[in-house]
């Protein structure tokens, strides 16, 4: 099983076990839980349903926070002296997906066909 989450403003694919990095979180717990975009089950049926994706959870443990690789920005402008150097490091939160819980679907009644009577 697996599900499709959004964090950050991006969006992950994640089953129970992975662990993956998200742009930082500021959390009080040691839990997060995420609202699923899509949920997919072990025999291959899609959830795509608002309404019961509202009810299904992925559950996820932090591990820490990292950071990210150093990107340098350098702005020059020829011939004018303009020279401008700075750096940024994202930081991020390592998560492990602990649960994905789906609620069940309710079954869904078969009807048959309307039979139309001609006279």
């Amino acid at each position: 099983m697996y599900a499709i989450i959004r964090a950050g403003g991006k969006q992950a694919k994640v089953s129970s076990g992975d662990v993956i990095e998200i742009e930082k979180v500021r959390s009080d717990g040691d839990e997060l839980v995420f609202t699923p975009l899509l949920v997919v089950d072990d025999k291959g049926n899609s959830v795509s349903d608002r309404a019961t994706l509202e009810k299904a959870k992925v559950k996820a443990k932090i591990l820490g926070e990292t950071a990210g690789p150093k990107v340098d920005i350098f702005k020059y402008k020829a011939k004018t002296g303009y020279r401008r150097r700075q750096g940024h490091r994202q930081r991020y939160t390592r998560i492990e997906i602990t649960t994905i819980d789906l609620p069940k679907a309710r079954a869904t009644k078969k009807t048959a066909p309307a039979v139309s009577e001609e006279e």
